[in-house]
């Protein structure tokens, strides 16, 4: 199995694609850890899963659902009273857009 050498500059492209900031022991160290990663992956994909029916995932899934139904609506003052910062009967939020 040939063994996966990443590039100091594929590292600093990962670490740009992730908005991370590496110093050079940092890039050296994930340039080991990354290779040993794909070097694994690759011997993963020596394994014959053919036998295997593909799934998404390994556990039995189920939806935990309750009937959708309409209840009493929050009074003004209910629905305001957990609020940061309120005016009269309406929510007070920061502005967002600039103008």
């Amino acid at each position: 199995m040939p063994q996966t050498t990443l590039s100091a500059a594929d590292v600093r492209a990962i670490a740009d694609l992730a908005r991370l900031e590496l110093s050079d022991d940092d890039v050296a160290r994930y340039q080991r850890q990354l290779s040993a990663i794909l070097d694994y992956f690759q011997k993963l994909e020596e394994l014959d899963t053919s036998h295997i029916d593909p799934t998404s995932s390994v556990l039995p899934l189920t939806n935990v659902m309750r009937p959708d139904q309409a209840g009493a609506a929050l009074s003004v003052d209910e629905a305001i009273a957990n609020a940061p910062d309120s005016d009269g009967a309406q929510f007070r939020v920061r502005a967002v857009l600039d103008g």
